[in-house]
């Protein structure tokens, strides 16, 4: 479908989007944020037409939506973002930079987002809403699960799993095979030798887990 996109959320990562999408020539009518100070702005020459809730005035049926939040260390506010438009009837376009490397058969699931650089190798599979960012390497056989953020020059080696919620911090390393589970934080430039509980943070050369939270079952953002 050749809709024109909103983005929701109007800070940095919405910035590098709206590049990828102009560079794929995608209409954008604007973006909606939650800081009010923002309406009536501009970001990249884009108008900040209100907060989210503004869209409704856009049918599902005339725009698709482009998830502009980023995170830093956490990505619960973006699957909340997404879930909650998803049950109103919004999609999600799949944004791909043109330099990013994708295999013939990558299954990339509704609103993935692949930035410059990244590359996804054969077999894989990447779930909705997951954010594959600026040189990341995904190796063969890999599955990652929905609402994963992968940070920019973090290696996934063959065969690994990442569990929803996964966020992978800038230059991480996981080995081949190796499973991580959902809503675990893996931080900047750690080598992960050894699978990674669910809800659990790990750090350092090689990683040791140094945290796990309670949060997983009852709220995990």
């Amino acid at each position: 479908m050749n809709l024109p996109v909103i983005i929701l959320g109007a800070g940095g990562h919405a910035k590098v989007l709206i590049d990828t999408l102009l560079r794929n020539s995608v209409s954008i009518i604007g973006l909606t944020d939650m800081k009010e100070e923002t309406f009536g702005g501009k970001v990249v020459g884009f108008p900040v037409i209100g907060p989210d809730d503004e869209l409704l005035q856009y049918p599902p049926e005339s725009v698709q939506l482009v998830n502009g939040l980023g995170s830093t260390n956490a990505t619960g506010r973006r699957k909340l973002l997404y879930e909650k438009f998803k049950q109103m009837g919004y999609s999600f376009l799949t944004v791909i930079h043109p330099s990013a490397i994708i295999a013939h058969d990558v299954h990339l699931a509704e609103g993935v987002q692949v930035m410059a650089g990244a590359i996804i190798q054969t077999e894989s599979a990447v779930g909705e809403n997951s954010i594959i960012n600026t040189r990341a390497t995904i190796e063969h056989d890999c599955v990652i699960g929905p609402h994963v953020h992968i940070a920019p020059g973090a290696t996934i080696s063959g065969g690994a799993v990442l569990g929803q919620g996964t966020f992978i911090g800038v230059s991480a390393t996981v080995i081949q095979n190796i499973r991580i589970g959902e809503f675990a934080t893996i931080a900047a430039g750690a080598i992960i030798i050894k699978n990674i509980p669910a809800g659990a943070t790990a750090m350092g050369v090689p990683a040791n887990v140094f945290e796990k939270n309670e949060r997983l079952e009852k709220n995990p953002y």
